[in-house]
């Protein structure tokens, strides 16, 4: 793919200092990932600057710079623009010619469940017979392509990259994960969603929002902006109408479709009689005028509201209501969420993304309500990250479990031991002393296997999908279900 510079620039809000000749074959914030005729977006950022790498992205044949301010572009012609996110996101739309104006895009947002929601509704178009791209926390794959996911959300020339190749690619529907930082930051600016899903709101990222308020406002953008404008029919909100902030997000939308899912608040996708058992969840699905008994794989009434998210969200699509019901059916798992790992041994051992207070008690409600003897939990927090949610994700797994291991989740700059001692002050709250600390995640999960029994379920929670651990600014190979594995294996034997 190939434009001049001079069809792609944003009419207004750019100085310009060079010609406007140049033929430009692609847009890019990585200097190590120029390539000649590239774009070079030198983005502002809390460790590294973009502007540092300029030399290198032009020796590298960068074709143009997009700064934040005036400096020496060595040649190259250069962009200055107040927001450099704003002018990526337009540049690519217009390079990429308004790939989102070709897909039917829907975006899920909200705390927990997105990307649950994103593998229901692939699961969905897919009994329906559509050909369905996912950008998500786990990867971002369509059709045969499966690439890593750095981020939930990727920077919008990365997206508009995506859903060209979707679009190139004869893909009709794009299923996205919008987190509050990629909204906050830009990442999905001018991109025109169809369906934004929400989920609900729960306490998370008050390290980067500061308040619940300004988390809520993030969210909201994805809604209010919700408008006609590269596509002529009117776009569809998805809102949980049993949460409070959705709730509230209901009363701010004034134009557009409000479609409402709930379990306890009258809404248009509501879930009846529901039953949680070991094989999975059983409810009735209603939205008038059809009614249909669904059997899902997953656990948990946390899941009934993803599975009600989902039919509310494919319905705004156009999906046929016996295909919703067969694809919500046709899920078996979500990578790390309530994953249960193959073993021989008389107790269940289950990993999970939750991350979260809000999630850590769902999971183990979840938990709960298959009658196990015991449950063991192995948990930590992510350093650098809200703090104020570790003493109640203590709380919640002291009070919710029989015995806890706190253990170490991608530290990074933060000192270990100083995370599992504002964990334990949670604990301590409740005067409970069912709970060891043990920083090595790998040596706590060994651990808790070795206690467990017949009839026990083992959580390994906060990890999920994830391969890594975050130390200091390194990324270290580490797999909970690898590990859990690993011991279970050698009790087998």
């Amino acid at each position: 793919m190939k434009a001049k510079l001079e069809q792609i620039i944003p009419k207004s809000g750019v100085k310009v200092y060079g010609p406007l000749d140049a033929e430009v074959t692609g847009m890019c914030y990585d200097s190590r990932k120029i390539k000649r005729g590239d774009i070079f977006v030198a983005l502002p950022g809390k460790h590294v600057n973009g502007l540092s790498f300029v030399d290198a992205a032009v020796k590298a044949g960068a074709a143009a710079i997009v700064a934040g301010e005036f400096i020496d572009s060595k040649g190259a012609t250069l962009l200055v623009a107040k927001d450099p996110l704003s002018v990526m996101a337009e540049m690519s739309s217009r390079f990429y010619d308004s790939p989102d104006k070709k897909i039917f895009l829907i975006g899920v947002t909200g705390t927990n469940g997105k990307t649950t929601i994103t593998y229901f509704l692939e699961s969905i178009f897919k009994a329906a017979g559509k050909s369905t791209g996912v950008i998500g926390t786990v990867n971002y794959r369509f059709l045969d392509k499966m690439l890593p996911a750095p981020n939930t959300t990727p920077q919008s020339a990365d997206v508009y990259k995506m859903l060209a190749e979707m679009a190139e690619a004869g893909t009709k529907f794009a299923v996205m994960e919008v987190s509050s930082h990629a909204l906050a930051l830009g990442r999905v600016a001018g991109i025109e969603f169809d369906v934004a899903i929400f989920t609900n709101l729960t306490r998370d990222h008050l390290d980067f929002h500061k308040t619940m308020e300004e988390y809520f406002e993030a969210k909201s953008k994805l809604f209010t902006g919700l408008n006609r404008g590269k596509k002529s029919f009117d776009k569809s909100a998805v809102i949980n109408a049993d949460d409070p902030w959705g709730k509230k997000l209901i009363g701010r939308l004034k134009g557009g479709k409000v479609v409402t899912y709930g379990i306890s608040s009258p809404a248009a996708f509501c879930a009846k009689d529901i039953n949680i058992t070991s094989a999975g969840t059983e409810f009735t699905l209603e939205c008038a005028p059809d009614t249909s008994k669904v059997k899902l794989y997953l656990l948990g009434q946390h899941n009934v509201y993803n599975a009600l998210a989902s039919a509310a969200g494919a319905a705004a699509s156009g999906i046929p209501f016996e295909k919703i019901v067969n694809g919500l059916e046709n899920i078996k798992s979500v990578p790390g969420r309530l994953e249960k790992i193959n073993s021989k041994l008389p107790f269940t051992t289950v990993v999970d993304y939750a991350h979260t207070d809000d999630a850590l008690e769902n999971v183990l409600t979840a938990l709960k309500m298959l009658k196990p003897k015991r449950i063991i939990t192995v948990f930590g927090c992510g350093g650098e990250r809200d703090t104020a949610k570790r003493p109640l994700m203590g709380r919640i797994a002291a009070s919710m479990s029989d015995f806890v291991f706190i253990t170490s989740d991608n530290p990074r700059g933060e000192d270990p031991e100083a995370i599992a001692s504002e964990i334990e002050d949670g604990i301590k709250k409740i005067r409970k002393n069912n709970y060891e600390v043990i920083l090595d995640r790998e040596q706590a999960i060994a651990s808790a296997v070795k206690i467990a029994r017949e009839g026990d379920i083992l959580l390994i929670a906060g990890k999920g999908h994830e391969t890594y651990q975050i130390i200091g600014d390194q990324y270290i190979h580490f797999n909970d279900t690898e590990i859990a594995e690993k011991y279970l294996r050698g009790m087998e034997k």
